[in-house]
């Protein structure tokens, strides 16, 4: 596969970022080693200068004269021809190399010990200074003539320099090599590493709304950097795929409940424009196309509600909050009348604090009311004649829960896991009979959800015992300002 690298890809990052990294280590490396060559080059070229000056040192004899003078003997010197220097008794010169250019031995010492820096002849020269006793008839009564003979000897640093230039040059140049040479294998390597990702992108490409099978490569689970996304990827996917099918058939029901509401209002009109009809046929013709539309008019006004709850709130406007517990009173209000006339009672207890007898709830006013109404509606509806509904409220760690509870026929066990679902009518008893159109619990479940709360329907059927009911649990956040 020919390797080829987009300037924003990841890929290029790295191997840009490592190429750099190997620079500045190259860099390092070469600085690092020029520290070291010249301190040992230096530290071997010193060793050689108080060698020679050592030597001549022990070069400087008695002159065997009657003033007891010292003289160098030039047969034992064996230095080379280039380097200088002087050799000073007590003040008095006793000679030095012919090519010497330096100072004399009353001059002050460098700064750092005995070493002094001096270009002579245009050259760098290191020049030592050491002093030594020579003592001449040391037999002779007092002792002998006791002489301080100052050597100073210095000697050309060009070779050394050469020699640190020459390291230096060869560990730059093994550097070079070696990055030139991991260059090509890091690109390599990391292209090849990247190869799960590029594969887990190209299988995740092939998903389409007509294809939403995908199946990630097993190289993805194995990655540790790759298995998160993989799993992400799965999981939105799967979210996508089911969000998808419900939207289809949503489509589909919502058309296929406007077509049978405007066939039944159709086929009335043709009914009644069949023959003439007397005034009391027509007005019973127009009585049923008035109910129909009735029912047409709030299928679509659940639709509306249902497209408008699941839309996401705007960050500039703020969130509304409304008070829950005079949102239960109003409500009851408006469906006390329905209540009565099913011979059902509704009762309400509220198990609250002080602080929090009207807790408030993130849900504007109109949303709160299609919410409860939608859920005590549904309650009463499902209620046999001579029961009960009971309601009970409570706050507690910062959430207010709403417990709704019938005693009606129940939930099949099947149908509870679809009760949310829109248009879905599995269980028989919750048909159009009761005046609905199947979308109250799914519109209650939005608003609830994008109000960050949670809504659960719990039922435990029993064939033996009648009105055993069913419990709808909502909880809400409390609301931290009005």
């Amino acid at each position: 596969m020919k390797l080829r690298l987009h300037p924003r890809s990841i890929a290029f990052r790295l191997i840009v970022a490592v190429l750099l990294v190997e620079l500045v280590s190259a860099v390092l490396v070469v600085a690092l080693s020029y520290g070291y060559e010249r301190h040992i080059h230096f530290r071997a070229f010193g060793v050689m200068l108080h060698g020679h000056a050592d030597s001549i040192l022990g070069a400087v004899q008695d002159a065997e004269d009657p003033g007891d003078n010292l003289i160098i003997a030039k047969a034992d010197l064996h230095i080379p021809p280039d380097d200088v220097y002087e050799v000073w008794d007590s003040g008095s010169l006793l000679g030095r190399s012919a090519n010497w250019q330096g100072v004399g031995p009353g001059e002050p010492k460098h700064p750092w010990g005995d070493f002094t820096h001096l270009a002579i002849g245009g050259l760098p020269f290191e020049v030592l200074r050491i002093q030594g006793i020579r003592t001449v008839d040391p037999g002779q009564p007092g002792g002998g003539k006791v002489h301080k003979v100052t050597v100073i000897y210095g000697s050309s640093t060009l070779h050394v320099w050469h020699s640190i230039r020459d390291a230096v040059q060869f560990y730059a140049a093994g550097s070079l090599f070696l990055l030139l040479v991991t260059g090509p294998l890091i690109a390599w390597l990391l292209h090849r590493g990247l190869l799960p990702l590029r594969q887990l992108a190209s299988l995740a490409s092939q998903v389409s709304v007509d294809a939403w099978h995908f199946e990630p490569p097993a190289s993805a689970y194995a990655t540790p950097e790759l298995s998160p996304l993989t799993h992400a990827l799965e999981s939105v996917l799967e979210r996508l795929e089911r969000s998808f099918l419900q939207q289809r058939a949503f489509v589909s029901d919502a058309a296929h409940e406007l077509k049978t509401a405007v066939a039944v209002i159709k086929s009335s009109l043709q009914l009644l424009n069949m023959k003439p009809r007397s005034a009391k046929e027509y007005q019973s013709g127009l009585e049923r196309c008035l109910a129909d539309s009735q029912r047409l008019e709030a299928l679509v006004a659940d639709m509306l509600a249902l497209a408008r709850a699941e839309s996401p709130a705007s960050d500039s406007v703020p969130a509304p909050s409304t008070n829950l517990a005079a949102c239960i009173a109003a409500t009851i209000a408006q469906l006390e009348p329905i209540a009565t006339l099913r011979n059902v009672q509704l009762n309400v207890q509220l198990i609250v604090s002080a602080t929090d007898s009207e807790p408030r709830v993130p849900l504007a006013p109109d949303d709160c009311t299609i919410l409860l109404s939608n859920l005590l509606l549904n309650a009463v509806q499902h209620s046999p004649p001579a029961s009960s509904v009971e309601l009970t409220l409570t706050v507690a760690d910062a959430s207010a829960i709403l417990s709704i509870r019938d005693h009606g026929e129940g939930i099949a066990a099947e149908a509870l896991p679809h009760v949310f679902d829109r248009f879905y009518r599995g269980d028989p008893s919750r048909t159009r009979s009761t005046g609905g159109t199947g979308l109250g619990l799914a519109i209650a479940r939005a608003i609830v959800a994008k109000a960050g709360g949670a809504l659960q329907i719990t039922s435990q059927p029993d064939p033996t015992q009648p009105n055993r009911g069913a419990t709808v649990t909502l909880r809400l956040p409390v609301a931290t300002e009005p």
